[in-house]
């Protein structure tokens, strides 16, 4: 028996971008159903089967984008590409420190919206194995696709779960923002330095006492982050 196609939900209010992209999509061998409001987006998203990544765009009718992300990400660990005709890096952070894993400025490609999805279901649950990973009180294993912080489960996202492992691999070396995107990301990812300090925010909020001074997460400037150790 053939394994199911990944289902993607698509999210726009524009009818000819959500035929575009669907078109596209399914032509590369995926499953798609659409929503065209917020609402809508919340309810295909809880219904069976669930979504395996979600292309949402950022300006919808009533519930908008963010809010759709922001409740999805509270819910699951789903990945969310985020559609914005919002040029400034600013607004596309926005998204990005709400929970989306990636985001896509209007006007684009439908051919690189597809390579995008590719690229973030390759680095979702189930993409990584071996043994646990130990870094003090931090936990994750990658094969269950889970992370524990002095017996705690984390709720990350596939990007947030990807980074925080690199940094507990190495606990006390220093990782450059270009190292990070590269090794959490992979070489195909579009990330900006800003977007790995966006991501960090958000992990900070997960990990740390008080996020204004971490103590697990350090900056090290000039450079950029690190899982601190006692010695470090």
């Amino acid at each position: 028996m053939p394994a199911p196609k990944p289902l993607i939900l698509v999210v726009d209010d524009d009818a000819k971008t959500v035929a575009s992209v669907r078109l596209y999509l399914e032509h590369a061998g995926f499953a798609v159903v659409t929503a065209g409001d917020g609402r809508t987006a919340l309810e295909r998203a809880r219904a069976a089967p669930p979504p395996d990544l979600v292309v949402l765009d950022l300006m919808l009718p009533g519930v908008d984008g963010l809010a759709v992300c922001r409740r999805l990400r509270e819910e699951s660990s789903v990945p969310i590409i985020m559609l914005t005709a919002r040029s400034t890096e600013e607004d596309r952070l926005e998204g990005l420190d709400t929970g989306a894993d990636d985001y896509v400025v209007k006007p684009f490609s439908p051919r690189e919206l597809t390579a995008r999805v590719r690229a973030v279901l390759r680095r979702v649950p189930g993409s990584s194995d071996g043994p646990p990973v130990r870094a003090g009180d931090l936990v994750i294993d990658p094969a269950r696709h889970e992370a524990t912080l002095a017996g705690v489960r984390l709720d990350l996202t596939p990007r947030e779960f990807r980074l925080i492992e690199v940094l507990a691999r190495a606990p006390g070396r220093a990782f450059t923002r270009a190292e990070l995107v590269e090794r959490a990301f992979g070489a195909d990812s579009n990330a900006l330095d800003r977007t790995i300090d966006a991501h960090i925010v958000n992990l900070r909020r997960k990990v740390e006492t008080d996020p204004a001074r971490p103590e697990r997460i350090e900056t090290v400037f000039g450079v950029g982050y690190r899982w601190k150790t006692a010695r470090a």
